[in-house]
């Protein structure tokens, strides 16, 4: 903030040595209406500088309230202390696929141990300052998820994706999960919405042109059978018993998958 100007004309008042001191005394009194315009035009620039600053890429609160704790990316959020007691070591190396991808990988190099990288599937024009400096560093990439990752065969250990899946059509599902499979070494973890929820991610359809398909747990379970993805029963059982422990619940279904070995 800068540095507010003196008022030159307030120092020479009542000084005996200044002649023109009487002259300049009416004119140096501040107006009460001017005073209270620069403390509200203070007020809004203070304000407008602490929004921009926190941004999406770190505050996962403010994230949050932008899409009304409907959001599986909010869930992997609150889900990353559980992940980290159900998969550990596994933990080391992450990739995080979906929107706001930013958010997660800033949380997620915090850890201990723990490397992160994300793939923004969508536009990040308006993305903080933050997040711009992970896609300089190419460390988030944005890039088509109809189409193979930039990467090669099991470079991450543990692969998590949210509000992506959604909106694809079983067409390119077909594509897409086998080559998160591909690139995963381990685990592959995938929050999806619940049919239920559907209303809940209206917000989420205008944000991204399509509508989300909110497919039930058994859909998901014949598609995974489909494309040569097994369960990780373990993982799962941990899963559970760590979110019952820490009082995590999902709003959105969650399932552990193996890689392809």
């Amino acid at each position: 903030m800068s540095r507010r100007p003196g008022n030159a004309a307030r120092r020479f008042v009542g000084g005996g040595s200044n002649p023109l001191g009487g002259i300049f005394h009416s004119k140096s009194k501040p107006n009460p209406l001017v005073s209270i315009v620069l403390v509200l035009l203070g007020t809004v620039l203070v304000i407008g500088y602490v929004f921009k600053g926190s941004g999406g890429s770190g505050d996962y609160k403010t994230f949050s309230k932008i899409e009304g704790d409907s959001s599986c990316t909010y869930d992997v959020h609150m889900a990353i202390p559980i992940l980290k007691k159900t998969y550990g070591d596994s933990m080391h190396k992450v990739l995080h696929v979906g929107p706001d991808t930013c958010s997660i990988v800033s949380q997620l190099t915090k850890e201990k141990d723990t490397e992160a990288w994300g793939v923004e599937p969508y536009d990040i024009e308006e993305s903080d300052v933050a997040c711009r400096s992970l896609v300089r560093k190419g460390l988030v990439r944005v890039a088509d998820i109809k189409f193979p990752l930039p990467y090669r065969a099991k470079s991450f250990s543990l692969i998590i994706v949210s509000d992506s899946v959604d909106y694809l059509s079983p067409k390119y599902l077909n594509k897409t999960l086998p080559d998160l499979a591909r690139v995963s070494a381990q685990n592959l973890v995938i929050f999806t919405g619940k049919p239920s929820s559907s209303k809940a991610n209206n917000p989420q359809t205008s944000r991204f042109g399509r509508p989300a398909k909110m497919r039930s747990a058994s859909w998901w379970a014949r598609f995974f059978v489909q494309t040569s993805l097994e369960e990780n029963e373990t993982a799962t059982k941990k899963f559970e018993q760590a979110a019952a422990k820490g009082s995590y619940k999902p709003k959105c279904q969650v399932f552990h998958l193996n890689s392809y070995h």
